[in-house]
């Protein structure tokens, strides 16, 4: 074939290639049931930590809500299913679009974390980190946590925290 003839069929698979990895990445709204072995819902854990250091600092207590633990385990799993720390995963993601798509009441807040053993290490490490910290202070009303493994890294575990209105 002639050379112009081939850079282009190149251009064009390459094209569909990236076309076809964008597609593939954009799985931010499944919702997913917490209770399906790949992922824990750990709310019932982490609310007690939470609302000891809210109750320090005058604040209301927080609420297991479920479209925040929905949402959290969500996010976990897709953590773990890329094998990346990050709010946002894959082509076109949108903090808000997975928030509303799982009917969690906004304002919401995400925090996020790897590597951490058990839900007192994952709480402890937001603890330490004033942003994530601010967010757990902040004026919300419900509260979700997850993790789930990525068995592809020997089983590094992923967590992900839900505050919303």
């Amino acid at each position: 074939m002639p050379e112009p003839v081939l850079n282009r069929r190149r251009l064009i698979l390459i094209s569909a290639g990236v076309m076809t990895a964008a597609i593939t990445g954009c799985r931010s709204t499944d919702i997913l049931n917490p209770d399906d072995g790949q992922a824990r819902a750990e709310t019932d854990a982490a609310l007690p930590m939470v609302n000891r250091l809210r109750q320090s600092r005058g604040l209301s207590s927080l609420s297991r809500g479920r479209p925040a633990e929905v949402a959290a385990v969500a996010q976990a799993k897709r953590m773990a299913r890329a094998g990346e720390m990050s709010h946002l995963i894959g082509f076109n993601d949108s903090f808000g679009a997975r928030m509303k798509g799982h009917g969690v009441p906004l304002p919401a807040a995400e925090n996020i974390a790897a590597g951490q053993d058990s839900v007192e290490r994952a709480v402890q490490a937001w603890i330490d980190s004033k942003r994530h910290l601010d967010n757990m202070t902040g004026s919300f009303n419900g509260l979700g946590v997850a993790v789930a493994w990525d068995s592809a890294s020997g089983n590094r575990p992923y967590w992900a925290m839900v505050l919303s209105a």
